[in-house]
């Protein structure tokens, strides 16, 4: 049975098939999460993303992990919240969906997810990760039951965000 965990933890340490990285367009690196994973992973990540040519919002798109724990990187680009008029929640939605699609695809186990727009893109926290839970409860229940998924978190806050929502029936 697929299960769902939500961790107070450093994601580029994470010792899982896969790490989802929340990427910008351009895939080459960039600040928060995104720019911890290039750092952690090394040169030849850039590289290999280099050679993908970028992700389109709300697209997944995988390389290798290199220096990671994780044998993998799925890479996705959450929207920038616009104040919610924007099909930002649709967008948010897809990146969950195609990257557990990606994740079922390549056999995947074990996958952990940051807070995909939470950060510099400003997505409100609440309905970000009521939107991560519902999307990946709803995967694991009826697609992959074999998925372990780590929501990974940067502090309590956000930690209990999501602990509050897998100890409900509300995700």
């Amino acid at each position: 049975m697929g299960h769902l965990i939500a961790v107070k933890a450093d994601i580029t340490k994470m010792s899982v098939d896969a790490i989802i990285n929340a990427a910008n367009n351009s895939l080459l690196g960039g600040g928060g999460v995104d720019g911890a994973i290039h750092r952690a992973a090394g040169a030849d990540l850039l590289e290999e993303c280099r050679k993908i040519g970028g992700c389109p919002t709300g697209e997944a798109r995988l390389t290798g992990g290199y220096r990671l724990p994780a044998a993998y990187i799925i890479h996705t680009v959450g929207p920038v919240w616009q104040g919610g008029t924007a099909n930002e929640a649709q967008l948010l939605q897809a990146c969950y969906q195609n990257c557990l699609r990606l994740a079922t695809a390549n056999s995947l186990q074990s996958i952990a997810f940051p807070a995909i727009s939470c950060g510099v893109y400003g997505y409100p926290v609440e309905q970000a990760v009521k939107i991560a839970v519902r999307s990946c409860s709803q995967y694991v229940n009826q697609v992959n039951q074999q998925l372990t998924i780590h929501f990974v978190c940067f502090d309590k806050i956000m930690l209990s965000h999501y602990q509050r929502l897998l100890q409900s029936d509300e995700g």
